[in-house]
């Protein structure tokens, strides 16, 4: 392993493992295991039963090649015996001995029913307890890592009662009795609430209620990274959002910039106090470390500012500017939102977070561009300016018409400028028009 045996850091991303949004957290993580040549895994387990994943895994190979500087190597079943995967000895070996490794999105339980109990787990924990490198667990993955774990597909898609599944029980060689719920801010829902890993805040709380005491949910924000320096037993919260450790419905928050030790965190998940060497507990008049902590009921982190916008959000802004710039009849402008929207798309192409928002952001790039070429087709200049030399002059005749008191004559000129598009209103001040919009 090299120098990234001096290296021992477990990471717990909440989401956006493989989206532009982490690739300055994703790029200072690997900065630690120093500047040679390192041996990078990804385990494939979470997402393997579904029929596209080879390209999930090529798209997370070509994003941390692209972006990050890692060339990846897929482990696959390596849960299997040997007689059935010839490959798994070497897989498991790759999964202790890798300079780094990763696994994300996909199922939960899906990802438990293949690893629980098996050599994966062990070697999972073995690494964490005493191994080298960088381990990176996100979304789905992370979400199995605790000593129990959210079927969150069986509970919000299928329907089933909310409970909680035997976890892989990670965090127990280091003394923390925690469920881990990444997705801790999900806002796709809208009108319905989709936080804490799509269970919202009614569901979450029916399943708390069969924590033992001493146990605690260790929530983390999407575009979130909690990181545990495994040679300081320092922590660390990174990214867009936070860190929360909740306890019978009171949450400690930990927003991004927060730095605190192990101890700390092992005594907020007994107790819901932080320990004595952390410094000021969390909420109570002061900062916890270096972040700023906050105890709410039953609420996440709010978003934090600072580690680049997610694609939702860039294509929303897109449609705002674009609609801006129709208004002022600004060319150059809607042109820049369609391709900062186009760029956005071609960044999060790499993104294997399974969501409806690439295919938002498609659908909107193909409506302003259609736009565009409407806009284009009718013209950026005020059809008014256009029709003014045309129609003023019938408007004076018309005028001069009705001071006659030629009214058929005058209703002749009227109703051709309406068929042609043109509104008039008589007004004490005289007529006014403008061309009708187009239906």
């Amino acid at each position: 392993m090299g120098d990234a045996a001096h290296t021992r850091v477990l990471v717990i991303m909440g989401s956006g493992e493989t989206s532009p949004t982490m690739v300055t957290i994703h790029k200072a993580l690997t900065a630690r295991l120093g500047n040679a040549e390192h041996s990078a895994v990804l385990l494939d387990t979470a997402y393997a039963f579904q029929e596209n994943a080879s390209d999930i895994s090529a798209r997370a190979q070509a994003y941390f090649a692209r972006s990050v500087g890692l060339t990846v190597g897929v482990v696959s079943d390596a849960d299997l015996p040997a007689g059935e995967n010839p490959d798994a000895p070497a897989g498991l070996a790759a999964i202790r001995a890798a300079d780094w490794l990763f696994a994300g999105p996909g199922s939960p339980s899906y990802a438990l029913a293949r690893w629980r109990g098996g050599p994966v787990a062990d070697a999972l924990r073995e690494r964490v307890a005493a191994g080298g490198g960088i381990t990176v667990i996100a979304s789905a993955a992370a979400a199995a890592t605790g000593f129990v774990a959210v079927p969150v597909y069986e509970i919000y898609k299928v329907g089933a009662d909310p409970h909680w599944l035997e976890g892989l029980d990670l965090f127990g060689v280091l003394g923390l009795k925690v469920a881990v719920i990444p997705h801790y801010d999900n806002a796709e829902g809208g009108t319905h609430d989709t936080r804490f890993c799509y269970l919202g805040e009614r569901r979450l709380a029916i399943i708390e209620r069969d924590l033992p005491q001493d146990a605690a949910v260790l929530g983390v924000d999407e575009h979130t990274a909690l990181i545990f320096d495994l040679t300081t037993a320092g922590v660390e919260v990174v990214g867009r959002g936070g860190a929360t450790v909740r306890k019978a419905g009171v949450s400690m928050v930990l927003p991004s910039g927060t730095k605190t030790t192990l101890d700390d965190l092992r005594s907020l998940a007994r107790s819901g106090v932080p320990g004595r060497g952390a410094g000021t507990p969390p909420g109570r008049d002061g900062a916890h470390g270096s972040g700023q902590a906050s105890q709410v009921d039953g609420q996440g982190p709010g978003e934090q500012a600072g580690a680049g916008r997610a694609l939702n959000e860039v294509t929303t802004d897109a449609e705002g500017l674009f609609d801006a710039a129709a208004r002022d009849r600004n060319s150059t402008t809607m042109v820049a939102a369609i391709l900062d929207l186009e760029a956005a798309i071609e960044a999060w192409s790499t993104d294997t977070d399974e969501n409806d928002d690439s295919d938002r952001a498609r659908a909107v790039l193909r409506g302003l561009v259609s736009r565009l070429g409407r806009t284009a087709e009718q013209g950026l200049v005020d059809p008014a300016d256009r029709l003014r030399p045309a129609v003023e002059p019938l408007i004076a005749l018309r005028e001069a018409l009705r001071t006659d008191r030629s009214y058929p004559a005058a209703d002749v000129i009227r109703d051709a400028l309406a068929a042609a598009g043109i509104q008039l209103r008589d007004t004490p001040d005289g007529a006014r028009w403008d061309v009708a919009a187009r239906q």
